[in-house]
């Protein structure tokens, strides 16, 4: 908290504390701006979440059932409790309560977000709407006694993230209307595109990465736009065709993401996609998917939206693809099916003389003009798998193999993505978006790789549902065989890795908890590790995973 923040707030304490409790003159005025100073920081903190939960509210419900626990400590037992205490046990005068309001502000000011708020459009008739709700409560309390109105309004402000979903209830028509008007305006543009090649991204993991690496060989011989960052929702991707995609553009890359049965669908229905590439099915978003079955049925839904004469770019060495595979093309049998594989020579597209290392990798590709050798600077046999992905597709459309393997050599890790930073004395693998068990078992054999003291930093995988734990305790126990200390952010998340290290009979000394991102490289900053005759080794710090806001 900033020191004018921390002025601010201590002022407003001397207000509400000193003038009505030592003078009784200002009691209401002084609990109504302890009130509203209150009320704009703890809305402000439950539109962030609501937002963060893609103001969906089955999951921002999710998320608050989740968080139930915290919120009965903080909010309930700092607030209700002690009012309860002071208007009807002590029976001191209700202007005591003031300064529990002031106790709320404190424990909900907002901390430094990752992802702060974005007060968009959405945002503010949002927040419009809580104001006019809220002042209409704040007035109507001047009719009860001012105990029974200090009551209320503490009631309100425990009722907040009730009252913002109530708020976008009232909205939802308005912004129904207003995404409907955005998604024709999208479909405009594309219905003015015909000749647009589209071709659609999607996967448990991967796709972002695909999507980059396309990008990059497509442009040597096409004009192409890709959705930037994660705008991989309908709206997201709405944004992105609004505000970028001109007629110059040849090709548009559309990454498709789906926490839920349908979403795929949904934007699919919009871009209508020629080719599609799925890049894998796992266990990931299980919360909201429920299981793996429903996963890979969400992310065939790209390959149910290929017109007769599409093609679908496939994983092949995917085991959940190939298991699906079976059972979709019973029903659909004239879209065109291309494999490709990082190793498996019965997919169409295949590496072969697989080499990797700490400094690249390079394998050969069979294309169809003959093999042709492709080196890149990134690491891991998982993204030679990606990179096959994009090799398959570039050359399906007429890419030549000479610059494509010019922007293999030149393509740069997608961030937070097995992303190499070396600061000399360590090297950091920043793997932060959104662990998978497969991505978290790649990243280990991308650490195992390194010579020098391994060192993990991670929260553990979310979003897994009831298997999350025992995903947890595996990945644990296979960071057992590779690191040689490990730093968990958190105690709920990382009990399943701290279990799988316990199984592995992992040294207790080597196991560090910490309470956030921060501490944990102060914990790596203060630890010493050497090798023979005094020589200190170098770090390579694994971050794994990063949590958002919201978790």
């Amino acid at each position: 908290m900033t020191p004018v923040r921390r002025v601010l707030l201590g002022l407003l304490t001397y207000v509400v504390c000193f003038e009505t409790v030592m003078r009784g003159l200002l009691a209401r005025p002084a609990m109504a701006v302890a009130f509203f100073v209150c009320y704009a920081v703890t809305s402000t903190c439950e539109h962030h979440m609501f937002q963060l939960n893609s103001y969906k509210t089955t999951e921002h419900l999710r998320w608050m059932r989740r968080n139930l626990g915290v919120y009965v400590r903080l909010h309930f037992c700092a607030v209700m409790a002690p009012l309860f205490v002071i208007l009807y046990k002590v029976g001191l005068p209700g202007q005591y309560a003031g300064s529990l309001f002031v106790m709320q502000i404190f424990i909900n000011w907002p901390q430094k977000a990752k992802k702060p708020l974005v007060y968009t459009g959405r945002v503010k008739r949002m927040f419009f709407t809580n104001a006019v709700l809220t002042l209409s409560v704040f007035f109507l309390s001047f009719f009860i006694t001012p105990r029974q109105q200090t009551l209320a309004l503490a009631l309100w402000l425990l009722s907040t993230p009730f009252v913002m979903l109530i708020s976008n209830a009232i909205n939802s028509p308005v912004e129904s209307y207003i995404n409907r008007r955005y998604i024709d305006d999208a479909r405009r543009i594309l219905r003015d595109m015909p000749n647009l090649i589209v071709i659609g991204v999607t996967g448990s993991y991967g796709k972002t990465s695909v999507k980059y690496f396309l990008h990059r060989l497509l442009s040597s011989k096409y004009n192409v736009l890709m959705t930037p960052g994660n705008y991989n929702t309908t709206l997201g991707v709405v944004r992105a065709i609004r505000e970028n995609l001109r007629p110059l553009h040849e090709v548009f890359i559309c990454e498709m993401g789906a926490r839920n049965v349908g979403d795929i669908k949904e934007i699919c229905g919009l871009v209508r996609p020629r080719y599609g590439v799925i890049t894998s099915i796992g266990p990931q978003h299980l919360e909201s998917f429920g299981s793996i079955e429903n996963a890979a049925s969400a992310k065939f839904e790209l390959a149910d939206a290929l017109p007769d004469d599409g093609t679908l770019f496939l994983n092949g060495g995917d085991l959940n693809i190939e298991e699906h595979l079976e059972k979709w093309q019973r029903a659909n049998s004239g879209i065109k099916i291309v494999s490709y594989s990082n190793s498996d020579d019965s997919c169409r597209y295949f590496a072969r003389e697989l080499e990797v290392s700490n400094a690249g990798s390079s394998f050969t590709a069979a294309l169809k003009g003959g093999e042709r050798k492709f080196e890149t600077k990134l690491v891991g046999a998982h993204n030679v798998t990606n990179i096959m992905a994009a090799v398959a597709v570039a050359d399906f459309l007429g890419v030549g193999a000479g610059e494509m393997a010019m922007d293999v050599r030149r393509l740069e890790a997608v961030p937070h993505r097995l992303q190499l930073i070396d600061r000399g004395d360590i090297i950091i693998i920043d793997d932060a978006y959104n662990s998978n068990a497969s991505g978290a078992r790649a990243a280990l054999d991308v650490l195992a790789m390194f010579e020098g003291f391994k060192i993990l930093v991670t929260p553990g995988m979310i979003e897994l549902g009831a298997s999350q734990d025992e995903f947890n305790r595996v990945f644990g126990a296979q960071a057992a065989h590779v690191c040689d200390f490990v730093i968990l952010v958190g105690k709920k998340g990382t009990r399943g890795i701290l279990a799988g290290l316990k199984d592995m009979a992992f040294p207790d000394e080597k196991i560090c908890v910490t309470g956030g991102i921060d501490q944990a490289f102060e914990r790596i900053g203060v630890l010493r590790v050497s090798g023979g005759f005094g020589v200190l080794r170098k770090k390579i710090i694994l971050i794994e995973n990063d949590l958002p806001d919201n978790y």
